[in-house]
């Protein structure tokens, strides 16, 4: 597959889509391993642990009435013989107005609330009639505070949260659903949260520990598979689309991947990597941004292999999804090209005059006859 030619690149000759060319160094590679593409913490601003859970709508809600002695408001005389001096009310649901009704104590706002502050709510409106009230409220059943997750998992589930806040991670939850069906690097975690979404791969959950933050109540986690590739053309030993097969990979494996350069064409001190980069990364990186558009500028990096020390500079550059890598030909090569196709050109003139000149035909005199080229 023709390309551009390394000139071509390295000149920024385009009139069709601008774009910067840069040098790759340690200086470089030090910028983009600060940059890191963000995780979840840069997508979705609330990375705290969940407070004590809210009672919403449709929760099933438990309340117990205690009091010092019998004879009470909720304990009658004969309960005396029994081991504790209260009373179950029976469960009820949160209407549809975020209120449950406790007997002596009315209405009680619940949707929204926590269980101490319900228990608290209920106690104030009691302890001028009952005996040294003590209220206990508890979640029987939680239909409002609930984490879904489901997709590429062994088990799809639909969990509670804890009203104390089991501070449970993205990771957590996953497990709770019998962890991941497939290789952890083809794996991606998308994150639904209040209206936001997030999608970062498997691997940045594991590997940085800030991406692995808190489950939220009414967090949906869905999680699919699609290998990273990045895409490989030009002067490399085999061009087309390419897996990762792994977490991560760097320039020079995702080069060895592609069967390397090759050795009478490639041009080992022309090797690209064109990919875009956020403008905060480009201008840390001295590319005048002003003349590009949007939240992104597309980057071509340079890595010259001719030098010892661009084989180390390349392992450090991390690859990442779609990525586009292209190794362009060795100048001397077009001029191969060239030298090959007019000698092409005059063997095929020089057997053509051979051909012309071996033609008999049958003449009136003999039995062939023999055409004669006439020049000098």
């Amino acid at each position: 597959m023709a390309g551009p030619a390394s000139l071509d690149v390295k000149n920024e000759n385009t009139t069709v889509l601008p774009f910067a060319v840069v040098k790759l160094n340690p200086e470089v590679v030090q910028v983009l391993e600060k940059y890191e593409p963000n995780g979840l913490p840069g997508i979705l601003a609330d990375t705290r642990p969940p407070s004590s859970i809210k009672f919403g709508i449709g929760d099933i809600i438990s309340v117990t009435i205690f009091e010092a002695s019998a004879g009470g408001l909720y304990v009658p005389l004969e309960a005396g013989v029994r081991p504790g001096n209260y009373v179950n009310l029976p469960d009820q649901a949160v209407d549809n107005d975020g209120n449950i009704t406790v007997p002596y104590a009315g209405r009680i706002r619940a949707a929204g609330r926590t269980n101490v502050q319900v228990q608290e709510d209920i106690l104030q409106q009691i302890k001028k009639r009952a005996i040294d009230p003590q209220v206990v409220v508890t979640s029987s059943q939680q239909r409002s505070s609930l984490v879904s997750v489901f997709g590429e998992v062994r088990t799809p589930v639909r969990f509670p949260m804890p009203l104390a806040g089991a501070q449970d991670r993205i990771t957590d939850a996953i497990t709770r659903a019998g962890g991941i069906s497939g290789a952890g690097w083809e794996t991606w975690v998308v994150l639904e949260r209040n209206g936001k979404r997030a999608t970062v791969p498997f691997g940045n959950l594991v590997y940085f520990p800030s991406s692995n933050i808190f489950v939220q109540p009414g967090d949906r986690i869905y999680l699919y598979r699609e290998p990273m590739k990045f895409i490989a053309f030009g002067a490399t030993g085999q061009q087309g689309e390419f897996n990762f097969d792994a977490w991560r990979i760097n320039l020079t494996q995702a080069v060895a991947k592609a069967r390397g350069l090759l050795d009478l064409q490639a041009d080992p001190a022309s090797v690209f990597l064109y990919r875009r980069e956020p403008r905060e990364v480009a201008q840390r990186l001295g590319v005048d941004c002003s003349k590009f558009d949007g939240d992104s500028v597309p980057i071509v990096f340079n890595v010259n292999f001719q030098d010892p020390a661009g084989y180390f500079i390349a392992t450090k550059l991390s690859m990442r999804p779609f990525d586009v890598l292209y190794a362009a030909n060795a100048p001397q090569v077009d001029i191969t090209k060239v030298l090959n196709f007019i000698n092409t050109t005059l063997v095929t003139a020089e057997s053509g005059v051979t051909l012309v000149n071996n033609i008999r035909f049958p003449g009136p005199t003999s039995s062939t006859t023999t055409i004669t080229t006439i020049g000098p």
